[in-house]
């Protein structure tokens, strides 16, 4: 099991740990509802240092992230992060990522843990037909880059303290290079998997010691909290965003995924599938991810059955829980077309009752 540069810190503040994608991580400290709160309500901090990096670089740079993702590469600019996917060549994907550009010649890949080796290996087979040189041109970092996530609407007013460049009215999903808690050189982005605003901050792992007790520092005015992976789930399901292996995976399409946004078919835009994700978008799907609100009392889990009113099995859950900001149990399942309407009554099973819940339009949390 690898060990993050913050795993230390963890320990020492009490956090349950576990196991997660082969890393020793902090899976709740005070308690999952109350660190969900602090995110939506104040100031949190996850080690996110799990998450894998991909340089790739040089002329080729913006042809090759172009054919590998499914989003149009060429519509960023330098300082702008891009939410994309991995299509698998079968009409599924390989896995969701940030695209991040530094220049025509340079694109930074943030990638989830649990796909790091698997992405890699897609990636130098990829490679192969643009002729990059491993090691210069593209180059796994993720071992080298430590990160941390400050979550919340506190989050940006507290780390302002800890540099002179303006983070405060950063634009969504842009990123700056600056000095920050003295450090150089450091990469502070403002993408979020919380719905609740925030930052990310990318550093070497022997500046993690550092970072982290400034960071703290600087938060202590807005009580600020270190928050484990269960609430950075809680969090993020109730955005309605898609979870790896839960929500989208290897037999899933983007399209099926209700993410037809981040899969554009531009002339300019040649990528892995374009042909087969064009065709589903179409000709239509048969399947279409859709969130769920319960109506009757129950919290649905992933791989419960989804029902129509005469019983009928017409789906399963992907993600499920009881949303603490929401006050009531959500869901988001693959669903049979006919059935996907939104506004349209529907049924998880637990426990062999069919309970009532209603499809709705995401995110379940409206800030």
């Amino acid at each position: 099991m690898k060990h993050t540069a913050f795993t230390g810190f963890h320990e020492a503040m009490g956090a349950k740990m576990v196991e997660f994608a082969g890393y020793y991580m902090p899976i709740q400290y005070e308690g999952l509802i109350k660190e969900h709160m602090t995110v939506r309500e104040a100031v949190g901090v996850f080690d996110v240092s799990h998450m894998g990096e991909v340089w790739v670089n040089g002329p080729k740079a913006e042809k090759f992230v172009q054919w590998v993702t499914s989003n149009d590469v060429t519509a960023l600019y330098d300082g702008k992060v891009q939410y994309s996917c991995f299509p698998n060549g079968k009409g599924g994907i390989v896995d969701d990522l940030l695209v991040y550009r530094f220049g025509p010649e340079k694109y930074l890949l943030v990638i989830n843990a649990a796909n790091i080796e698997k992405d890699w290996n897609w990636l130098l087979e990829q490679s192969k037909q643009f002729s990059l040189e491993i090691g210069k041109e593209l180059i796994n970092a993720s071992d080298d880059i430590a990160q941390l996530a400050i979550q919340g609407p506190l989050a940006l007013k507290a780390m302002q303290k800890l540099t002179n460049e303006p983070i405060e009215d950063m634009e969504y999903y842009t990123f700056k290079e600056l000095t920050f808690a003295g450090v150089e050189n450091i990469l502070l982005s403002t993408t979020g998997y919380t719905g609740s605003g925030g930052c990310e901050i990318y550093l070497p792992n022997d500046a993690a010691e550092t970072i982290w007790k400034a960071v703290f520092e600087a938060g202590a005015e807005f009580d600020i909290k270190p928050i484990g992976l269960g609430a950075r789930d809680t969090l993020r399901l109730e955005m309605g965003f898609c979870l790896y292996g839960n929500d989208i995976t290897d037999s899933t399409s983007p399209i099926e995924a209700g993410l037809g946004w981040i899969t554009k078919f531009s002339d300019a835009n040649d990528f892995i599938d374009k042909a087969v994700l064009l065709k589903q978008k179409e000709e239509g799907v048969s399947r279409r991810l859709r969130g769920f609100e319960m109506i009757d009392k129950g919290i649905p889990r992933q791989h419960y059955e989804i029902c129509n009113a005469a019983g009928e099995i017409i789906g399963e859950v992907t993600s499920g829980t009881m949303a603490p900001a929401v006050g009531k149990g959500i869901g988001m399942g693959y669903i049979k077309d006919e059935f996907a309407k939104f506004g349209s009554e529907i049924f998880i099973r637990i426990r062999n009752k069919d309970l009532k819940a209603q499809i709705v339009k995401l995110p379940f949390y409206k800030g």
